[in-house]
């Protein structure tokens, strides 16, 4: 039984409705040839959507996911997106040279700007040239598809959104917690979907470590496969899933291809559930503090690390 794939908005292609995600997978305690399994493995169960970024691991998630991919034909099957730190256009075209020689392809699939989650991120992207220079590769055949990603506030989507008319995709937290706390679900994916820009969603367990679940299912708010299930039933193309061992592999795998919309009845029974802990952003660190911010963009903005 395959994975069931869903259209990445606008962009003519269709992507495996779970994606693996490549902050997990890259982690140097999983081992290069664990994670390379698990990454084999991934591709051959039908997962043929895979994430990254320039700043996982220093280059390391980038590196490992080039290795495995550069061998069985690997790299043809699968949708590869990366994303890009700089918000000036030199930063950003040598950030796009390390991941193409790291990924070890002459193509990236969906090219996005990374962590758009400080208020003056969107200025800085289109004043500096970085939006720019995105154009000028996806130009010269070096990027397929252009989109941004965050995990703070709604209104920093929307005002990225409003810098440009043709972004592809919006990453952004989708789960059971996001419902009442700074919503992707009520405020950007409906913005999302009038401009046809698809919506990836990320965060179904609120961020945290595979082993326990992530913060969301540690926290006895929800399962994992309440969370899954929730998240896949909200207007997204694809969500992007933490996976650092072939256990947590094949749990979301299965969920993914059992996967049926919640219906009415068992949405509002889950949300009722959470209702009393999700509104202040306990379970959201992504969003409520800076523990999700990567270090790079910290120290672009003056922050300590």
């Amino acid at each position: 039984m395959s994975i069931p794939t869903r259209p990445l908005g606008k962009t003519g292609a269709n992507v495996s409705s779970i994606c693996l995600g490549g902050w997990h997978i890259g982690q140097p305690a999983i081992g290069d040839a664990e994670a390379e399994r698990i990454m084999h493995a991934a591709v051959d169960e039908g997962v043929t959507f895979f994430d990254n970024a320039w700043d996982y691991h220093e280059g390391r998630s980038e590196e490992i996911m080039g290795k495995a991919l550069a061998t069985g034909g690997r790299r043809q099957k699968v949708f590869l997106m990366t994303k890009n730190c700089g918000r000036d256009a030199d930063t950003s075209r040598q950030h796009l040279e390390d991941s193409l020689r790291r990924l070890q392809t002459d193509v990236i699939d969906l090219w996005q700007f990374h962590e758009i989650n400080y208020d003056n991120d969107p200025e800085w992207v289109i004043e500096r040239g970085a939006l720019a220079a995105a154009l000028e590769a996806q130009k010269a055949g070096k990027v397929r598809f252009i989109g941004f990603t965050g995990h703070k506030s709604p209104h920093i989507f929307l005002n990225m959104l409003g810098k440009h008319t043709n972004w592809d995709t919006c990453q952004l937290p989708v789960n059971v917690c996001d419902y009442f706390y700074r919503s992707s679900i009520h405020e950007v994916i409906p913005e999302l979907k009038k401009k046809n820009v698809a919506a990836i969603g990320m965060k179904s367990l609120g961020g945290g470590n595979m082993v326990d679940g992530g913060r969301i299912v540690a926290g006895g708010v929800a399962t994992v496969d309440e969370c899954l299930r929730f998240a896949l039933s909200q207007d997204i193309a694809s969500l992007v899933v933490g996976i650092d061992s072939m256990k947590v592999l094949m749990q979301d795998v299965a969920i993914a291809r059992a996967f049926k919309p919640m219906g009415k009845a068992e949405t509002e029974a889950l949300l009722a559930r959470v209702k009393t802990v999700a509104s202040d952003g306990r379970f959201e660190w992504s969003k409520s503090t800076q523990a999700y911010d990567g270090p790079y963009h910290r120290r672009q903005h003056g922050f300590p690390e």
